[in-house]
């Protein structure tokens, strides 16, 4: 069931079918450089991944999503709405296959995601981290209204920039 639509894209809730399209983007080094602590993630965690985000559709109203194709129905890339190690504040997290990059699918299915969010969800207030190097994410939140804040020194001296936007 679809969330929300775009021209090319729709959004949907996670099911257990969509692991290998997960592990697909979160297992490859190249697409998971700039995530978290730049390491893929096995296809058993992707099992995980999956049950987590059941639980937070249970618990909070959202979590993450799956982006896909309206003409292929293929996934090409997953988003959402978390709270990673339980921060008050909702973050927006989002990554694509390699071989959707370029093509504009970031800005319209995250900017479709976070009208949702507002709308559907009432989330009005979200933060979004990157790493100084990830130019083409910065290049998407900026489209989308986000505003660079802060940089966060992490604890193996490394910076994550901290972007914000409001309704």
């Amino acid at each position: 069931m679809s969330l929300f639509d775009t021209e090319r894209l729709f959004g949907r809730r996670l099911t257990i079918h969509d692991v290998d399209a997960m592990f697909a983007v979160y297992g490859d080094p190249e697409t998971v450089r700039f995530v978290g602590d730049s390491e893929p993630i096995t296809h058993e965690d992707c099992f995980r991944w999956v049950e987590i985000t059941g639980r937070n559709f249970e618990l909070r109203g959202y979590g993450m999503i799956a982006f896909c194709d309206k003409t292929s129905n293929r996934i090409v890339g997953f988003g959402g709405i978390v709270h990673p190690d339980q921060q008050e504040q909702p973050e927006l997290k989002y990554a694509f296959r390699r071989e959707s990059w370029g093509l504009g699918y970031a800005t319209e299915a995250v900017g479709a995601l976070v009208a949702f969010a507002r709308s559907n969800w009432h989330i009005s207030s979200l933060t979004a981290t990157v790493d100084p190097h990830n130019q083409p994410s910065q290049r998407v939140l900026g489209k989308l209204g986000f505003r660079h804040d802060i940089d966060r020194i992490n604890e193996n001296a490394s910076i994550t920039q901290v972007w914000i936007a409001e309704a």
